[in-house]
């Protein structure tokens, strides 16, 4: 017993790494210190705004203006012991935190050696992935133009117009003990690299930040440019665009006391990598609800579609079901219509979940979250009647969901949107 009990502590301690991922050498390290280029006031987002306004509103709204005040970060960090890995990408820049790593011995991240930080600005960190982190550098603003006329330095950095501007944050690599096909956070790996990157010359930005025509500072000509907005996996309608629903019944006219059986297609229509993707807690639900008359549930069916990952005493990727660009899936449901009752009905619905509920409230009772967010998002649903009217009610346009990327058509049997071609 007692060598077991030293074995194990030797292997959780010196062997089996604490931290879920790996580290990568770009992102090992903060971005170092950067200072204030001339003309500007400072390196604070709002300051960027008093000539990039539009961009500066749009910064306000999105997900990585909240890298690092954002809740459910915040408790997840506190559940893995606030160690200082996270915030190369949550608050990436040197100037935004308060210790700098001088040593990680074996690329233990636990291990670390770490010193003060004594340029660290507190208040700076709360701005997250903040302008400065990917446009400064070397006290020049870096960005997409090769013919910007400024009140400060500029230099054309041609990562802004590739997939290679997100790499350092979103392809998260495993570490010794973990198998996991992909690492935790592998969005980047997942990409799809023919039809969305080489035939339709899509990058990140295209879904992630939209083109748009006007001037990039008060007072500058109208050119492209592109929204700073990065909505994704937090956000229902930026999921909502990625998938197309369809549902048929076999047989397509039934009768009372038929067996009848629903199929819900679930497409990967618009998203040039895995859905859900990301974090590995996050999953899709598919549900299948028979009501009666009254409304009341009587029977259900649930499928999940997602990562299921062990945890201990290794980190193993058992199992991924998740959808690939341009694939789909097939989720069916069989039922036998009711003989004599009248107004019984069948729900389809797909629920989007950031995490499961236990998790949710394991992070309110032990890990301080007090975000009142949802985390469980439906981004479809159909009711459809139980009678011979089930193919007629099949057939409405509620139940072919328009949506905002151009994708490429499909074979026959499988309907995608409206407006996409």
């Amino acid at each position: 017993m007692l060598l077991m009990s030293i074995g194990l502590y030797v292997f959780y301690t010196e062997i089996r790494p604490t931290v879920i991922f790996g580290l990568r050498e770009d992102y090992a390290q903060a971005i170092p210190y950067q200072q204030v280029p001339v003309g500007l006031k400072s390196l604070k987002a709002e300051d960027c705004g008093d000539c990039h306004q539009e961009i500066y509103e749009e910064w306000k709204t999105s997900i990585h203006a909240h890298a690092y005040t954002d809740p459910f970060f915040q408790a997840y960090w506190k559940k893995d012991g606030n160690v200082w890995v996270c915030l190369n990408c949550h608050t990436p820049l040197e100037n935004q935190q308060p210790t700098l790593i001088q040593d990680v011995p074996r690329g233990r991240v636990e291990k670390a050696f770490e010193i003060p930080n004594y340029r660290y600005d507190q208040a700076y960190q709360q701005e997250g992935v903040t302008c400065a982190a990917c446009h400064v550098r070397d006290g020049v603003i870096l960005g997409p133009y090769d013919d910007s006329a400024a009140p400060h330095p500029t230099r054309y950095d041609p990562s802004f117009r590739t997939t290679q501007i997100c790499y350092r944050c979103h392809n998260v690599v495993s570490g010794p003990m973990q198998f996991y096909n992909v690492g935790p956070c592998g969005t980047y790996a997942e990409s799809e690299g023919e039809f969305f990157i080489k035939e339709r010359g899509f990058t990140c930005q295209t879904c992630h930040m939209p083109e748009v025509k006007r001037p990039m500072a008060n007072g500058s000509p109208i050119r492209y440019g592109r929204r700073h907005l990065w909505r994704g996996g937090h956000d229902p309608d930026m999921i909502q665009k990625a998938v197309a629903v369809q549902v048929q019944s076999d047989p397509p006219t039934p009768g009372p006391g038929d067996d009848v059986t629903l199929t819900l297609t679930l497409i990967n229509a618009g998203a040039g990598h895995k859905i859900p993707t990301g974090d590995p807690d996050r999953f899709f639900s598919v549900d299948f609800l028979v009501k009666d008359a009254t409304g009341k549930v009587v029977q259900q069916q649930t499928d999940t579609m997602g990562r299921w990952i062990m945890w201990h005493p290794v980190i193993w990727e058992v199992y991924d079901n998740r959808l690939l660009p341009l694939a789909s899936r097939d989720y069916t449901f069989g039922y036998e219509l009711p003989r004599t009752e009248k107004g019984w009905s069948v729900v389809a619905r797909i629920r989007y979940h950031i995490l499961t509920d236990d998790q949710h409230q394991m992070l309110i009772d032990r890990y301080g979250l007090k975000s009142e967010d949802p985390y469980v998002f439906t981004i479809y649903e159909q009711e459809f009647p139980l009678d011979a009217t089930l193919a007629a009610a099949l057939d409405q346009p509620d139940n072919h969901p328009e949506l905002g990327c151009a994708v490429p058509k499909r074979s026959e049997g499988v309907h995608l949107p409206t407006g996409m071609s």
